[in-house]
């Protein structure tokens, strides 16, 4: 992240997303904080509640059931953004205790960097409701790494990607908050193509991978198939319908998905 803020001027950077347990919150925030001023603030800070259960035995991290971790999380989730306060800030949780402490440097974006929260599940979506500027959605998290294709494509369908958005509503709407104020993330498998039978070609070999229909694989918000033209409708349409206006490109080579970057960014 550092790198590339150093030789850029305009590029905003980001982790999606830092797993909580790795690092303790009070070091995240000195070093976004840090790296917000000399970005000139261009830095957005992303975590998450840790999912991946082989990094944790790599590492010699206990690893938890996920409602001690979701409850650890969102603790640090609470010290992060108090740290980036004026005051001096003090915490008293089950896993975290902080005393009258001053979160230097104070960032440069007020009060604070943009918040991005990731995840899967119901709870970590209605904290990121809750507690986030940007949500990012996950489709793809199972504890063991391992991949369910029947499990990716429910997640990634239509049907579940607005489920997900349901659970962020509530967790938003119990905060007081609008879900129109969040900005929502979702990673997206994209292929550019030039005719019709390219296109059913993409989506066929998509279908075959995730073990669904084809229509559905083609309804997918974190699909994308199609010209240029195609792909830039169908992604005005969902900011439209959906709120999704944050899109990373899954699998894609920068080049590849260029043209879209250069027709939609910041519109």
């Amino acid at each position: 992240m550092c790198a590339a803020a150093s030789v850029t001027s305009r590029l905003r950077v980001l982790c999606t997303v830092f797993g909580n347990d790795y690092r303790h919150p009070v070091l995240v925030h000195r070093s976004m904080a840090l790296l917000d001023v000399l970005s000139e603030g261009r830095v957005e800070v992303g975590l998450g509640a840790g999912w991946m259960q082989s990094d944790y035995e790599a590492a010699g991290i206990p690893y938890d059931p996920p409602g001690v971790r979701i409850t650890r999380f969102h603790e640090a989730v609470k010290v992060v953004k108090g740290l980036f306060g004026d005051a001096p800030f003090s915490f008293a949780g089950d896993h975290y205790t902080i005393r009258a402490l001053d979160g230097l440097p104070k960032p440069a974006q007020k009060p604070h960097p943009p918040l991005m929260i990731g995840g899967g599940g119901r709870r970590v979506l209605g904290i990121a409701g809750r507690e986030a500027d940007i949500v990012s959605i996950s489709v793809t998290s199972t504890p063991s790494g391992e991949i369910i294709p029947e499990k990716i494509a429910r997640e990634m369908s239509a049907e579940g990607i607005a489920e997900k958005i349901g659970w962020i509503r509530s967790g938003a709407e119990a905060a007081g908050r609008r879900l129109e104020d969040l900005e929502l993330q979702l990673g997206v498998v994209c292929t550019l193509t030039d005719t019709a039978d390219q296109a059913r070609t993409a989506l066929d070999t998509l279908a075959k991978t995730y073990g669904a229909d084809p229509a559905q694989v083609e309804k997918s918000p974190a699909v994308l198939v199609g010209s240029v033209e195609q792909c830039v409708e169908a992604l005005q349409e969902r900011r439209e319908r959906l709120g999704i206006s944050y899109i990373s490109f899954l699998f894609s080579e920068p080049t590849a998905v260029a043209p879209l970057v250069a027709r939609l960014s910041g519109t």
